[in-house]
């Protein structure tokens, strides 16, 4: 785990925006298995995650369109939330960050971490735009 101190400011990055911050496997498995869509960000301490990750889920989340919910889990910390959620984007192997988009419970679209390194904010978001005018 990271200290508290340090991810605050990450966390923060998303749920100043809009997002719920899922802090166990419970509230997870309420959110994704709820009716409707929800965008499930898996927010991490990387480098990727503060320059490409987190800033196009929150320009993605102004998008027209937009899931239902918008709900965040922190990869390293709390971990029985984030096995949980992972779980729901199997057979996805575990990634972070990653982003996952569900529909009524069904895993619709996911961006793994992969598909994050090296291309811009701008592109990610388009992507995850181009699943919400979809699904939502």
């Amino acid at each position: 785990m990271y200290p508290e101190y340090l991810v605050a400011p990450m966390r923060a990055d998303l749920t100043n925006a809009g997002f719920q911050e899922l802090k166990d496997a419970e509230e997870v498995k309420n959110a994704v298995e709820s009716e409707g869509t929800v965008f499930v960000m898996v927010n991490s301490v990387c480098g990727c995650a503060a320059a490409m990750a987190r800033p196009a889920a929150k320009m993605a989340a102004q998008n027209g369109k937009r899931p239902d919910k918008l709900v965040t889990v922190f990869a390293g910390m709390e971990a029985d939330a984030v096995n949980e959620a992972r779980r729901y984007m199997l057979p996805y192997p575990p990634s972070s960050p990653a982003m996952a988009l569900f529909k009524n419970g069904e895993l619709v679209h996911m961006i793994e971490r992969h598909q994050i390194e090296g291309r811009p904010a701008q592109m990610i978001a388009d992507n995850l735009m181009d699943a919400f005018d979809q699904y939502c």
